[in-house]
């Protein structure tokens, strides 16, 4: 099942997970904040949504069928048209182990379920800050460099 609102014109970003309950909280949340959101529940379709809408953050939950997160990752960051793509792992495998091979299949950033949407929403806005190029902020040295 995949879905997409087309209701705002804010940042797009895809939700992947393959429990409903979950996707349906982080969509309905971010939504609500103003973001287009689309949805996967599988590693495949994530690769598939990603690769046909271009969002500017994925939230990837590592524990998925067909095709786990990981590799789905893996794949996102190896393909020149995706591999800027932002991706945050939201995973109930919150071992600093399963966060370091998350970074290491190239997620940009690791959060732990259970996590609040708030907490999810700040990180993909960190994550959009970091994208845009010429966004001012504490991650831009080039715009922090000269100012008094």
């Amino acid at each position: 099942m995949t879905k997409m609102d087309a209701t705002s014109d804010g940042p797009l970003v895809l939700v992947v997970d393959d429990f409903e309950d979950n996707r349906a909280m982080y969509v309905e949340y971010l939504q609500f904040q103003g973001f287009r959101v689309a949805e996967a529940v599988n590693g495949l379709e994530a690769i598939e949504r990603t690769r046909e809408l271009l969002p500017v953050v994925v939230v990837m939950d590592l524990s998925l069928p067909v095709m786990d997160g990981w590799e789905a990752t893996r794949r996102i960051k190896a393909d020149a048209r995706t591999k800027h793509i932002r991706v945050i792992a939201l995973t109930g495998h919150a071992e600093p182990a399963h966060a370091k091979k998350a970074l290491d299949a190239g997620c940009d950033d690791f959060v732990a379920k259970p996590c609040l949407p708030e907490n999810l929403l700040t990180k993909i806005r960190e994550h959009i800050q970091v994208r845009r190029p010429g966004a001012g902020g504490p991650r831009d040295p080039k715009k922090q460099k000269g100012r008094k």
